[in-house]
This record gives structure tokens, sequence and C-alpha cells, in this order.
């Protein structure tokens, strides 16, 4: 089962209908024993980075997502999910989870995109990813396919951990982590094929991390 990390901050509900579609067993929960049991944790979330932050504040629960982190539970983070793993986040001046070395930081509008014309900011509909390094949840994705994007916030983790990149003004960081800690800034449960063939990537392995334990 992959657990749908439930911490109120919005999401959850079509990451489940994904998961749903995939027949992929699935419960919205911050329950930390069936967090625990699960054999993954989705960490969606949209809204600002400093009300999810409060939210997992006040309940203890960024305590027991990490917790879950450093003992190597897959963990996919999504959108917000993605942007408050990193230390520090601009928007709302918020010290985040410090899961992974980076800030979360705002699109300048000034910038200029490729046709010559400034950005619009929030950055919202479809954009490719160019993958720097190989990543497990890409596997059978088109490397042309778009996923869907609404974000005014983007990652900048440390070099290391970046995986992939987008070209919306600058090149930013649209997937970072690790194996077996993803963040991707899209979302996949909004992406149609590409993002459904990404969810159930991430799903396979969670199942092969499970079974060679």
């Amino acid at each position: 089962m992959l657990a749908i990390f439930d911490y109120k901050a919005g999401n959850q509900t079509s990451v489940r209908r994904a998961l749903d579609h995939l027949g992929i067993p699935n419960e919205i929960t911050n329950d930390a024993e069936k967090l625990n049991k699960a054999s993954g944790i989705i960490f969606p979330g949209v809204g600002a980075a400093g009300q999810a932050m409060e939210e997992l504040h006040s309940g203890g629960l960024d305590e027991v997502i990490k917790g879950l982190i450093w003992q190597k539970k897959p963990v996919l983070g999504i959108c917000v999910g993605c942007q408050i793993l990193l230390d520090y986040s601009e928007e709302n001046d918020t010290k985040a989870l410090e899961v992974i070395p980076g800030e979360c930081r705002l699109f300048n509008p000034s910038w200029v995109d490729y046709e010559d014309t400034t950005i619009r900011v929030p950055h919202m509909g479809w954009n490719q990813i160019e993958l720097v390094k190989e990543c497990e949840l890409f596997a059978g994705i088109d490397p042309d396919a778009d996923f869907y994007f609404v974000h005014s916030y983007f990652p900048h983790p440390q070099d290391e951990f970046v995986i992939g990149n987008t070209r919306y003004g600058i090149d930013f960081c649209s997937v970072h982590g690790r194996q077996g800690l993803w963040a991707v800034q899209f979302h996949p449960e909004k992406s149609g094929r590409p993002g459904l063939k990404m969810l159930q990537n991430f799903y396979n392995y969670c199942q092969e991390a499970a079974n060679a334990q």
C-alpha cells in the first residue's frame, strides 16, 4: 500500500484518484503506524510553504516524516511537498524540513523565456523535464513528455541532488533527491499518461524495496 501523507495541505484527493485509476492500493493518512507500514509515502501539497510547515509542526508530523525518511522509507514529494523537503523557502520566510540541502526561491517576473517575452508568475501549464542523471521514476517515459506545473517558487537544492531541470526564464530544478527519496515540482497526478507512468514507477520501486528487506 502507498500512504498519501495527510497534513491538511490539499491535493491528497487528486493523488488518490490517480492511484485508484492505476489500481494501486492507497490510503490518505497521518497515522504514524500506518505510514510506517506502508511500502512508500507520497508527500503532496498545494498552497503556501509557511502554512504547510505550521500544519506539520502543530501535530509533530514534521518529526514523523523526517524519521521515516531517515529510515529509508521510499518517499515522493509533489509541489509544496517537494519544496519543503529543502532547508528553507523564501515563501513566508519559512524554515523547512531540512532533509535535502537547498532552498526554494521566487521566480523573477523580469526573466525572459524562449521567445524574448517576460515570464508570467506563477509558472502555470505544461513543460518538459531535462534529466541530468538517470532516475527510476522516468523509466519508460518519453524524454519529450510534458508535465503539468503550477507554482511561483522553485527548488534550488545543492547540485548533487539535482535530477532534472525545466526551462522557464531560467533552467530551474524540477526534480531533486536521491534514490528512494524523490521530489518533483510538477503534478504527476495531473499530467496524463506520463504522470500516471511515473506514479506506477514509484509504486514498483516501493514494492521492490519492500521485497528486498
